[in-house]
């Protein structure tokens, strides 16, 4: 069933938006090579706490971080650890708030250091790849109008979209339907409708779509090898197009 969000909802739903969007700010800053991802993942905490917010996804199902942090080849929920980000890493920083019982949910992926033109591109796309889902997310069109954007603009620069993962409604819990496929056929699927809460979140690898997941039960990886990115935004359906309520401003 999907939960339909009055106007004040959503805007509870903005307060925790701009808490999340202020911490993927300063890890613009942040995130460099020499640091560790458990390092990161104390720091979105510890951020998060002085301004009343809480991680929602600590202990969901029993996942035990702040935040996820897939590096390169990982697609996403990759564990904080005290693996070294390095000189070329790629990484995706995934997180959900919650502000008194409102939750917002983006992830962004971030260059480390100097990486090669090849992962700029693919990070480029991924970011493209969003948008166009969004621009299609208004009142009339179906869920397959934005998966079919995201899929035809990663494949036209000949990347993959992975199929195991998909967006979300969200409000006062994290998965709330409906499903948003980041592939398909437009005029497809239910159709959109003012209210309407839910996450865009391409996953996009440069190389094929299939993957792995590790031995933790939790981190999907790319089965080749290839690098992966993750873009993800939250937003809302209104009379006057989608609301980014996760937006970052000058991203």
């Amino acid at each position: 069933m999907i939960i339909i969000k009055t106007e004040e909802e959503i805007k509870k739903m903005q307060v925790a938006g701009k808490v999340l969007s202020d911490v993927h700010h300063e890890l613009r800053h942040f995130i460099k090579p020499g640091v560790k991802t458990i390092e990161i993942d104390r720091f979105v905490e510890n951020y998060l706490k002085e301004r009343g917010a809480y991680p929602e996804q600590k202990g969901y199902e029993g996942y035990p971080y702040s935040i996820c942090a897939s590096v390169n080849d990982e697609i996403c929920h990759g564990f904080p650890s005290e693996y070294v980000l390095k000189d070329g890493d790629i990484i995706t920083v995934d997180m959900v708030v919650n502000v008194d019982g409102w939750l917002a949910d983006s992830a962004w992926s971030y260059e480390v250091g100097e990486v090669s033109e090849d992962a700029k591109k693919l990070l480029r796309v991924t970011r493209e790849c969003m948008y166009k889902g969004i621009e299609k997310a208004v009142i009339g069109n179906r869920l397959g109008d934005i998966g079919s954007a995201v899929q035809k603009h990663a494949e036209e620069n000949g990347y993959s979209v992975v199929r195991e993962f998909v967006g979300h409604g969200i409000g006062q819990e994290m998965h709330e339907d409906p499903q948003v496929l980041h592939y398909g056929k437009p005029g497809r699927g239910i159709r959109l409708q003012e209210g309407m809460v839910f996450t865009i979140e391409p996953m996009i690898n440069m190389g094929k779509k299939e993957l792995t997941i590790d031995d933790n039960g939790w981190t999907a990886r790319t089965k080749d090898g290839s690098l992966s990115a993750q873009y993800e935004h939250q937003l809302a359906i209104t009379k006057n197009g989608p609301i980014i309520i996760t937006d970052q401003g000058d991203c």
